[in-house]
């Protein structure tokens, strides 16, 4: 630790975000970054806690304190190294994470804690720039050949982790290119996709071979897969988005929040797209159902495409801002937040219940709205109608609803594993499912969350998976 007052004498310093008269023309990444002196001082504010809250809360079990002080005293290439013993894709947290470290920093206490998910894009940044990040091919193979099915974060930290192991592994994906929802459900302007294509550069160098608009279950079946390969690690997310049916349900102009932003991001990488079903939210009103991060995106690709309004409702009350006595430090905090896109132009309201679509001529012109109150009943928090009622005009609405569990149709159903009570894969402890040799990891295994855990749960698969074939 070579400045233990540092996190006194130095303020938290974030990079902040591009001007949004600025920003809001174009797809580039909105975080502006520090320069390196900038960084270092921000690095030393870490205090090396006795007790590292932010290595308890990340679910890489990231080492913070360690590398925060390698970047404090310059030390890139030996920070970036400690990062990756840990996080296969630092370069992917340290733009999309949620950065639950953050929350349990001890500097949070005091609503500053080190800027730890920004210094990890900057390290890993460096590195890439230096040439200190390179492929690392297994010097020997063992022979057994794996199938990952699903390139998302959890595919990838799989693949990579059993390919160094010495494994042949095979990823098979659905879409144009890999990456699962990193390359088509976040914005660019959250996550370039550049990022992604010059980490999978290095993984094809080391040997993982990726085999693009290949759908196991339709394309090859699940029978081929299982006799061609040693053991099948399935990673491909919880997919299946939550519905809502209120009456008008079927009127056009209403899709899933992911149906419209993989389009978004298909469209910008020039991938062909049918004209007729484009979606489109330039000089309209978009509604946007869902409070969460993909209303967020939502909110700031129509931002983008040029909204005449846009408006993003939550069927839950508006959590305080600032700190929220129900979530106390060092847990992840339950408060108001307002993102990047936000900021850009949204009207957000909260305790709306969705009663009814309203449409002409078969297409949605407005959303039906109902005010409701949560009353906390013997520790449980239940929904009460109030009567009160909106309208809200909407050319356009977009279902941020989450997920509910991974695609049961196809693959998953003719491979016949079975399900838990929340229709995911059900694994037991070392992430097999029912079917002998067949895996299950991520969303796939958790239902959906964040990528950090992804990753997280792709390293841990593939060390069972490793112990397996040996």
């Amino acid at each position: 630790m070579g400045n233990p007052k540092a996190f006194i004498h130095i303020p938290r310093k974030d990079a902040g975000y591009r001007p949004v008269a600025d920003r809001i023309h174009d797809f580039g990444e909105v975080e502006q970054t520090l320069n390196r002196e900038d960084r270092k001082l921000q690095a030393s504010r870490c205090m090396d806690c006795g007790i590292p809250f932010c290595h308890w809360a990340c679910p890489l079990g990231n080492k913070m304190p360690e590398w925060q002080d390698l970047i404090y005293k310059g030390k890139w290439k030996e920070g970036v190294e400690v990062l990756h013993e840990t996080n296969n894709f630092p370069e992917f947290t340290g733009r999309i994470c949620p950065a639950p470290c953050e929350k349990s920093c001890v500097l949070a206490l005091h609503e500053a804690p080190v800027t730890i998910r920004e210094n990890e894009a900057a390290v890993t940044e460096v590195a890439f720039l230096e040439g200190m990040i390179k492929a690392q091919p297994p010097k020997t193979r063992t022979g057994k050949k794996v199938a990952v099915i699903g390139s998302g974060p959890a595919g990838l930290a799989a693949a990579q982790q059993l390919n160094r192991k010495g494994h042949t592994v095979t990823v098979f994906e659905k879409d144009n290119a890999p990456g699962g929802l990193l390359r088509y459900g976040i914005p660019n302007f959250k996550l370039n996709k550049s990022v992604i294509d010059r980490r999978l550069a290095l993984l094809e160098e080391e040997g993982i071979i990726f085999k693009n608009n290949t759908e196991v279950g339709k394309d090859i079946t699940g029978r081929e897969i299982m006799a061609k390969y040693d053991a099948v690690c399935i990673a491909i997310g919880a997919g299946q988005p939550r519905n809502i049916t209120p009456e008008g349900r079927e009127l056009k102009g209403i899709y899933y929040a992911m149906e419209y932003l993989s389009q978004a991001n298909q469209l910008i990488m020039g991938e062909p797209v049918d004209e007729k079903s484009i979606i489109n939210a330039k000089g309209k009103h978009v509604l946007v159902i869902g409070g969460g991060d993909t209303g967020s995106d939502c909110v700031g690709t129509a931002v983008r495409q040029g909204a005449a309004r846009i408006t993003q409702i939550e069927i839950l009350p508006q959590p305080p801002a600032g700190k929220n006595p129900a979530t106390p430090w060092p847990y992840y905090p339950n408060i108001l937040k307002t993102s990047s896109s936000h900021e850009e132009g949204c009207t957000r309201r909260w305790s709306l219940n969705t009663k009814a679509f309203k449409g002409k001529d078969g297409k949605v012109t407005s959303v039906l709205v109902e005010e409701v109150e949560w009353v906390n009943e013997k520790g449980r928090f239940n929904m009460v109608s109030t009567g009160k009622t909106d309208t809200i005009k909407a050319d356009l609405v977009f279902l941020a609803l989450g997920f509910v569990h991974p695609v049961q149709e196809g693959l998953l159903n003719e491979l016949g594993v079975k399900y838990n009570d929340r229709g995911n894969v059900l694994v037991d402890k070392n992430y097999q499912s029912s079917v002998q040799k067949v895996f299950a990891t991520g969303d796939a295994a958790i239902g959906a969350s964040l990528v950090v855990r992804a990753i997280a749960l792709g390293r841990k698969t593939a060390e069972k998976i490793d112990l397996t074939l040996r």
